[in-house]
């Protein structure tokens, strides 16, 4: 009896300290939420506040745009700056421009990064390594530094101007097929030589064995895909000149003068071009929460 009531001071003591330890670490773990919170809710807060008033200002005058002091609610509402941008330019244009070379483009990056990575990851034939090596060493190239030989292939074909040039160059990169090659690796040969068995080309076996299984690896692609094209500024200005072949990213610009600088419809131009990508996003953010 005396050792039982010896070790129940003991026991007693144990269990308070195992609880202030649990309760400092518990303190430290909720301060430390806190903070993390706290920073990226300011983060957050600098991030959105310029879009929540560009998004504001296409719906102001301009005389409100450059008013002190700033409003994010817009006190004389007006859709003036929208009807201009529809009527008075080819916008409708430059977005079906736009739309065409981020389709296209994003489909034939699909198709060709995928056969490439599947070349790469599953056929064996000579110089393979160094040519994969090769294609990784193109990474490191800024693409700056491409631009003058391919502007100087886009002017001996003579396609300035046209979806072609908006569109190849741009259709599939180095990433592309090193990112589908490493998906593509994943994938059992024994279900590829079982197609082969049952009389599958091989395009068939792509097709209908390795695009199946490589499905989240395309979905990278055309997620990257679609948004560089979309986004781009650079290649287009180079290789169109023609207002009616004009992106939506170099239209909002052109609206920019050296006298004239109608931000109303600037921004009205932003808040149009930012919008399918908007929509797209809620879209597959919708479709991961059901899944």
């Amino acid at each position: 009896m005396a050792n039982v009531n010896l070790a129940a001071p003991e026991a007693a003591e144990s269990s308070t300290i195992r609880s202030r330890r649990k309760n400092a670490y518990k303190t430290r773990f909720y301060i430390g939420s806190t903070v993390i919170n706290a920073i990226l809710l300011i983060l957050l807060v600098l991030t959105v506040i310029p879009f929540i008033y560009m998004i504001s200002s296409a719906f102001k005058p301009n005389s409100e745009i450059f008013g002190t002091p700033l409003t994010l609610i817009p006190v004389h509402f007006t859709m003036v700056n929208m009807q201009d941008l529809l009527t008075n330019f080819p916008f409708a244009r430059w977005a079906f421009n736009t739309a065409v070379v981020a389709v296209l483009g994003t489909l034939t990056s699909l198709v060709l990064g995928s056969l490439a990575g599947f070349a790469f990851a599953k056929y064996n034939f000579p110089f393979k390594n160094v040519l994969f090596g090769v294609l990784l060493a193109t990474m490191l190239i800024p693409g700056q530094v491409t631009l003058v030989p391919q502007f100087e292939v886009i002017r001996v074909l003579h396609w300035f101007n046209t979806y072609q040039a908006l569109i190849l160059p741009r259709a599939v990169s180095a990433f592309t097929i090193f990112l589908m090659r490493q998906y593509t690796l994943s994938v059992p040969d024994e279900l590829l030589d079982a197609a082969r068995v049952d009389g599958a080309t091989e395009f068939s076996i792509w097709w209908r064995v390795i695009v199946p299984l490589v499905r989240p690896g395309l979905a990278v692609v055309a997620i990257l895909s679609f948004t560089g094209l979309w986004n781009d500024y650079l290649w287009p200005l180079v290789v169109t000149t023609d207002p009616s072949m004009f992106v939506m990213n170099l239209g909002i610009s052109s609206l920019v003068g050296p006298y004239d600088y109608q931000y109303g419809i600037l921004l009205s131009g932003a808040v149009l071009a930012a919008l399918p990508l908007i929509i797209i996003f809620f879209f597959f953010q919708n479709n991961s929460c059901r899944d």
